[in-house]
């Protein structure tokens, strides 16, 4: 298949969770993808889900053949035979519904990949039988991507592999607002969606000097897992010096964004306080530039709270229409999880009607 046609059909992660849940008890399913673009998290998100199985993590990477089953000697009629045990972290001892994650199978040594295969295929390992409503499922990363992830014929005709796209930057956004990622990086991200674009697009890998490219070595650049790593240390950000933590961004998310990022964060300078927000909205400062208006929206987004909606919502009407609606947008997304208290606010609603909103909470 073409490289333009695997981009054509590779899936969001929501959507490969969707597979999951639907066919996961009975067909194991390999995620290939990006590194550092979630692939990992789908094992916490179907585990929200699925709140009665148990989650189970088996890292390949870190074992090797007598790592996955070890001989125990039994009796029997005065009798001797080996029984194998499974390692706990396969999790078939539980004889309970589990969520099983086969991480990082393409790095596998090539026994653990061959050992691994009939409890993919079979749902058994040994004497052992997973429950029948236990979902199995494997990553990988792309073997474009020149990091060791091979994989034979006869093991990928086990299985059913899927190829998870890289997100944009809004819908990183999305996630970020409610995962606590920094205002001012999510204000970055939304200026730049170049940081999430795909090796695959760029020829030439110094037309995009931030995400990795295998014709090039670079020892740090932004995925997805490394802006959550950059937005670590920028919350720390008051405690030390513009030196240090350009640095530290440096060695995060590489050279180039770093420098970049930090002329960025000198925009928050601009922003009014939470306090000024919610004490005096008619007076609280209104950033001059659109991007810092932008980090306005998304930290309030993440920080909100029932008690200063009506504050919030005098000062958003001080905004100009595509802040308001940027809000909205936040407000309206199904895993927003503030949703509830703020679209039950009567001002809110208000707005909404005013502005031809159309508003539902999501039933749970």
């Amino acid at each position: 298949m073409s490289n333009q046609a695997v981009q054509m059909y590779a899936l969001s992660l929501d959507q490969i969770e969707q597979a999951i849940l639907e066919g996961g008890h009975k067909r194991t399913v390999l995620v290939q993808g990006h590194m550092g673009t979630g692939k990992s998290s789908l094992l916490k998100t179907l585990s929200q889900t699925l709140p009665n199985h148990i989650t189970c993590y088996f890292d390949c990477t870190t074992k090797d053949l007598g790592d996955i089953t070890i001989p125990q000697l039994q009796t029997m009629d005065n009798e001797g035979y080996v029984k194998y045990v499974t390692n706990e972290e396969l999790g078939v001892h539980y004889n309970a519904p589990i969520i099983l994650m086969i991480d990082e199978y393409g790095k596998a040594n090539p026994a653990v990949k061959n050992a691994m295969l009939r409890l993919m295929l079979e749902r058994k390992i040994g004497s052992y039988t997973l429950h029948k409503d236990s979902i199995v499922f494997a990553t990988t990363n792309l073997g474009a991507e020149g990091v060791g992830d091979l994989l034979p014929p006869h093991a990928r005709n086990r299985m059913t592999i899927v190829t998870a796209r890289k997100p944009n930057n809004m819908e990183w956004i999305e996630w970020g607002v409610n995962n606590g990622i920094d205002h001012t990086l999510l204000g970055w991200c939304k200026d730049n969606p170049q940081l999430f674009a795909s090796f695959e697009n760029i020829k030439d890998p110094d037309e995009n000097p931030y995400i990795y490219h295998p014709k090039q070595q670079r020892t740090a650049f932004v995925t997805p897992r490394s802006l959550e790593s950059a937005s670590d240390w920028l919350k720390g950000r008051d405690t030390l010096d513009d030196q240090t933590v350009t640095a530290i961004l440096m060695g995060t998310i590489g050279d180039r964004a770093a420098m970049d990022l930090m002329a960025f964060v000198k925009l928050s300078d601009q922003l009014p306080s939470l306090d000024s927000i919610k004490k005096d909205p008619m007076n609280a400062k209104v950033p001059e530039s659109a991007s810092a208006i932008c980090m306005v929206v998304y930290r309030t987004l993440s920080t909100i709270e029932r008690e200063w909606i009506d504050p919030w919502m005098d000062y958003m009407l001080r905004l100009d229409k595509e802040a308001q609606g940027m809000f909205a947008n936040g407000v309206r997304h199904p895993k927003y999880s503030k949703q509830s208290i703020v679209m039950t606010n009567k001002k809110f609603t208000a707005w909404a009607m005013a502005n031809n909103y159309l508003f539902t909470a999501d039933k749970k």
